[in-house]
């Protein structure tokens, strides 16, 4: 697999990209690996095919400028904590007679919840076992009947999809293994995280079996900062999650189009009141839904795996309160599509790009 970059650095801009390199270094040694390294160089290679490498005699980490321009920043971390590990198995450990990807290695990414597999790249969707993979199945055909003109059958489709994966999930609690978790970042980086997203991160947590944190990332082509979602579960809630979650962008994005062309709205001052209203809405018909189900005894208790998965990956989380758009007719008009809101299509039409895996790095 070749990554093909979408633009070109600067001489200014590739010298901000290695200062933020080097802050992320520090972050991640600060933070997984106690501060226990030394900063190495870090240089920007030319090479597609391979992410990232660590080099022991130069003290070097090297990062793939294509894969850097072509990937999103999520991936670039992942890159960077992977060679990260080499050098501690190489320079702490001092495990310089054994394989690359050796047992030195995968314990320390075990421990830190860094990615082992020569990589870095998201996993393959469909990797389930047999019981996930008719669970799946049958939660994509009910969402397809969701389709119906029937307001009626639409919405008791919804219902029956919604309650065969709060089934589906206690009765996987058995069969599940640390392993079984992947993480995945939703949506494009942005500088402002809208209450919309915010609350649509909310009910992704809430009520599709995901851990959810929004995290920094940089943007290299212009030199900026910004944040974007990132979830973590099993992969077949990963999946679904991100269905989810393109979906409610998708309809909050055509509900205040419609909106604001029955009003003949010029402006979209307002926009963001009513993309929240949409938010609330939905979350609102969620949360009836689950008060249906634990009154008939079906409640989801989060295992243990998830919780330290999550924390492997994110060892330091701050909470962050923020206020809201103002409660004005539009947020109430956006509440009211909000709560007419039926999920429909295929659980494969999440929208999201599918990055291939390719064993790229050293």
């Amino acid at each position: 697999m070749r990554t093909e970059p979408h633009g070109e650095l600067t001489a200014s801009l590739e010298r901000a990209l290695l200062r933020e390199l080097a802050a992320e270094w520090r972050r991640i040694n600060a933070a997984h690996f106690r501060d226990g390294l030394t900063p190495p160089s870090i240089v920007l290679s030319t090479r597609s095919s391979q992410l990232g490498l660590w080099v022991p005699d130069a003290r070097a980490i090297e990062i793939s400028r294509p894969m850097i321009l072509a990937q999103p920043w999520s991936v670039v971390i992942e890159v960077l904590k992977h060679e990260m590990a080499h050098q501690y198995v190489h320079e702490v450990l001092d495990a310089t007679d054994e394989r690359a990807h050796g047992p030195a290695f995968q314990g320390v990414c075990e421990r830190l919840g860094i990615d082992p597999a020569s990589s870095g790249l998201p996993a393959p969707r469909g990797d389930h076992d047999e019981a996930t993979t008719r669970a799946v199945d049958r939660i994509a055909r009910l969402l397809a009947l969701a389709e119906s003109p029937n307001v009626h059958e639409a919405e008791a489709a919804m219902a029956a999809a919604q309650r065969l994966m709060l089934k589906h999930n206690i009765d996987a609690k058995a069969r599940v293994k640390d392993r079984d978790y992947d993480h995945r970042a939703l949506g494009v980086p942005s500088g402002r995280v809208e209450e919309s997203q915010r609350i649509l991160a909310g009910l992704l947590g809430r009520h599709f079996f995901v851990e959810v944190i929004w995290i920094p990332v940089y943007r290299p082509l212009e030199g900026k900062r910004g944040s974007v979602l990132e979830i973590c579960g099993t992969r077949s809630n990963l999946e679904m999650a991100e269905y989810v979650h393109a979906f409610l962008t998708r309809a909050s994005e055509t509900g205040w189009a419609d909106h604001k062309r029955a009003l003949g709205l010029r402006s979209n001052r307002e926009r963001r009141t009513f993309q929240s209203g949409v938010m609330t809405g939905f979350a609102s018909k969620l949360a009836r839904e689950a008060k249906r189900h634990r009154e008939e005894g079906l409640v989801w208790v989060k295992d243990g795996y998830i919780d330290a998965y999550f924390r492997k990956r994110h060892p330091h989380v701050r909470n962050i309160r923020y206020g809201g758009n103002p409660r004005s007719d539009a947020w109430h008009k956006g509440r009211e599509v909000g709560e007419k809101l039926v999920l429909r299509r295929g659980v494969g039409d999440g929208g999201g790009a599918v990055v291939s895996r390719g064993r790229l790095l050293r």
